[in-house]
């Protein structure tokens, strides 16, 4: 039996789950990229127990499966603490991007996997379900940050657009969670849905 506790839900840093996608010969999808497609997943509604996650994670990272303890066990603690901050009612939902100390062209180039992946995840388990206006118009709005080129410069104007677009990626990512899970997939419900 899990106990909740006090502490904050933490994703695992950027950088351990780079090294840990190279250690697996994963090249073509960047953390943000696994962490949008995964919010994606939740925020339609989805839920997957352990092995239907780990199955579902190495099929877009192009494995036949994951090797490594570590590795897994990565990707255990991404899921359970992006369902955590998705659903925590303190707004403490991050995204899972490089630090400050990136260049910012590296870390549009971030914000632009996260939605890419994030519009995947979330066409995959939406279905035929019907969106409000705003939804829709936030879907659409994340659709052409996904877009975003990585070629910014490193000025303090170009460091508050990157800012002000996160939290805007952020809020997004958020509001279209509560929309699909309020009514469908209550928090409270603990019973893991198994997709097929």
């Amino acid at each position: 039996m899990t106990t909740v506790s006090d502490t904050p839900a933490e994703l695992p840093d950027f950088d351990l789950m780079a090294n840990i996608l190279v250690e697996e010969g994963v090249y073509a999808v960047n953390p943000s990229e696994l962490h949008g497609l995964l919010c994606g997943h939740l925020s339609a509604g989805a839920r997957m127990d352990e092995n239907t996650w780990l199955r579902s994670a190495a099929e877009l990272l192009d494995l036949e499966g994951f090797n490594d303890e570590q590795t897994k066990l990565a990707m255990l603690t991404l899921y359970q603490q992006s369902l955590l901050q998705l659903e925590a009612p303190d707004l403490s939902f991050e995204l899972l991007l490089p630090d400050d100390e990136t260049p910012v062209g590296q870390r549009a180039a971030c914000l632009g996997s996260w939605c890419t992946g994030f519009m995947a995840g979330f066409g995959l388990h939406s279905g035929k379900a019907k969106l409000s206006a705003e939804a829709e118009e936030v879907l659409t709005d994340l659709s052409q940050i996904a877009q975003i080129a990585d070629d910014a410069e490193d000025t303090e104007e170009n460091e508050s657009d990157m800012l002000q677009l996160q939290e805007y990626v952020r809020m997004a990512g958020m509001m279209l969670f509560t929309e699909r899970n309020t009514e469908s997939e209550k928090p409270a419900d603990k019973s893991p849905k198994t997709l097929h």
